[in-house]
């Protein structure tokens, strides 16, 4: 399959603008609210924005894959795959906080090569290619040099998860080494980092929907994306952003809180 790395990430960034935009056409506005298996929330503009996604990339790109949270998978053996949220933080969504997001993650061959996160209600738009850099709105961005966790502030989604998912002890030594912290969390909190606003973001669970753009964005924006063991991938189930500068004390915690 011929992969032009530059023509379909500027598709990319069309394709996350459609989709995101569709969003606002229902924030701050009434509709009705459902719960999914697991009672986490969907709405109709999760899956109509997901569905204009899908429609411009099979336009596009019919022989590529897609992942996406709301409907099932496309072309699963195609060796590049398209990985779609459509509305991360889809509570905040809900309640009317505009820091959701709109995420395309893209694959190839199991390697992540783009990654974007747009925050339409905000009007940011970060985006990232493998060798090309970050941007927010269409400027470098990078992430802000912080070598010591006293230094730092750090973000989360909420204070609740990461205890119910066994990282409780090294949350708390988290937010007590830092600086200040912050519930501006979900993919909201890593563009943060990516971008230079913030210093450590930590999510205790994350489905690959959630985590598809992230590696991209923090590598080419200087910073790093891992699991709580030091692994840079989109595919363990947790993960947080921060400086290469500050990974070896954000590590220690972790270990040292098992």
């Amino acid at each position: 399959m011929n992969f032009d790395l530059n023509s379909v990430h500027e598709a990319a960034i069309e394709i996350a603008k459609k989709g995101g935009d569709h969003t606002l056409n229902y924030f701050n506005k009434s509709f009705d609210v459902e719960r999914k298996s697991d009672n986490s929330p969907v709405t109709v503009a999760d899956r109509e924005a997901e569905t204009v996604m899908r429609e411009e990339i099979i336009s596009r790109f019919p022989e590529h894959g897609i992942v996406g949270e709301e409907y099932e998978d496309r072309n699963p053996e195609s060796s590049v795959q398209w990985i779609l949220d459509p509305i991360d933080g889809t509570k905040s969504f809900i309640h009317g906080v505009p820091l959701y997001t709109t995420l395309i993650g893209m694959v190839v061959d199991r390697k992540p090569v783009i990654g974007i996160i747009y925050a339409p209600a905000l009007d940011e738009f970060c985006d990232a290619a493998k060798g090309k850099g970050a941007r927010l709105n269409g400027k470098s961005c990078r992430v802000r040099s912080c070598d010591d966790l006293s230094e730092a502030s750090f973000m989360s989604t909420d204070v609740y998860n990461s205890a119910e998912f066994g990282y409780g002890d090294a949350f708390d030594a988290l937010v007590e080494k830092t600086r200040i912290h912050r519930t501006w969390g979900d993919a909201y909190g890593h563009m943060l980092v990516a971008t230079g606003r913030a210093d450590l973001m930590f999510d205790p669970v994350l489905n690959i929907w959630d985590a598809a753009p992230l590696l991209t964005v923090l590598q080419e924006s200087g910073g790093t994306f891992c699991d709580t063991e030091g692994n840079e991938t989109i595919e363990s189930g947790n993960g947080f952003s921060c400086s290469r500068e500050l990974l070896p004390e954000v590590l220690e915690v972790f270990k040292s809180n098992q």
